[in-house]
């Protein structure tokens, strides 16, 4: 009689994304399970015109300052209000600069804004993703909006994590988050992510990439994490829920 009204959830996430980003939600809500809820806050993104246009490439310094003080803060603040279990910082880029340190701090610091609540964010995902499915040598693709100098320090992340990282190089699709599809972006890490690499990582929680993490996965016969599906693994973990639960998105949600 009555009709699905997204309230008979189990439990409740939070997102802190850019302003202007509509990506992050996308794909969580496409990977996410029924009875996961979502909840996003936008914080300000000065890279970021309407309609979420950006230039070709991403300066630094906007990505240094979606990190600091005030406005990641007050949003955790704001979000932790609702009943929500978790908190999931949805960008890439941040880490990239401050490095891995930074981004610890960074949580410490939303932790406490949060009232306690736990906040995780993406590159940290990543790592322990990694780990979980055993990888040491990893093939880093970035958005083609990341230019080579922001892929550089996304290399030397992972290496200062412990990783080998034979290949790390922005995509070579067009620039435009609107831009990209699926089959391209498939097509173009078939040709591109070498045989040295045991695993491939796909930053940026803006690159339309969930859609193919199985297709490639099937094809390279090795794992593929990407921004966003590493998000919500970590997301559920630290809101105490199981993970086996997302299917068809990688088999990160089966490892161990």
């Amino acid at each position: 009689m009555w009709q699905p009204d997204g309230w008979d959830v189990r439990v409740r996430l939070g997102v802190l994304t850019p302003h202007a980003d509509v990506g992050p939600e996308s794909e969580l809500r496409a990977m996410a399970p029924a009875d996961v809820g979502l909840h996003a806050a936008r914080v300000p993104f000065a890279a970021m015109g309407p309609g979420g246009q950006m230039g070709l490439t991403v300066p630094l310094a906007p990505v240094r300052a979606f990190a600091e003080p005030p406005h990641v803060d007050d949003a955790a603040e704001l979000l932790a209000a609702a009943p929500v279990a978790a908190i999931a910082y949805a960008f890439t880029s941040s880490a990239y600069v401050i490095g891995a340190r930074g981004e610890a701090y960074m949580l410490e610091r939303l932790t406490e804004r949060a009232g306690g609540l736990p906040v995780v964010a993406t590159c940290a995902a990543a790592v322990g993703a990694l780990r979980a499915l055993g990888v040491e040598r990893l093939a880093l693709v970035d958005p083609p909006w990341f230019d080579a100098t922001l892929s550089d320090l996304g290399r030397g992340y992972y290496e200062e994590a412990g990783f080998e990282v034979p290949y790390a190089a922005p995509c070579g699709l067009p620039s435009g988050q609107a831009l990209i599809r699926p089959e391209a972006l498939y097509g173009w890490v078939l040709e591109q992510v070498p045989d040295a690499a045991q695993a491939v990582v796909v930053g940026g929680n803006g690159f339309r990439a969930a859609g193919v993490i199985e297709a490639l996965e099937a094809e390279l016969e090795r794992p593929v994490l990407t921004a966003n599906q590493v998000l919500l693994w970590a997301a559920l973990r630290a809101a105490g829920e199981p993970v086996d639960g997302v299917r068809g998105y990688g088999r990160l949600f089966s490892a161990p």
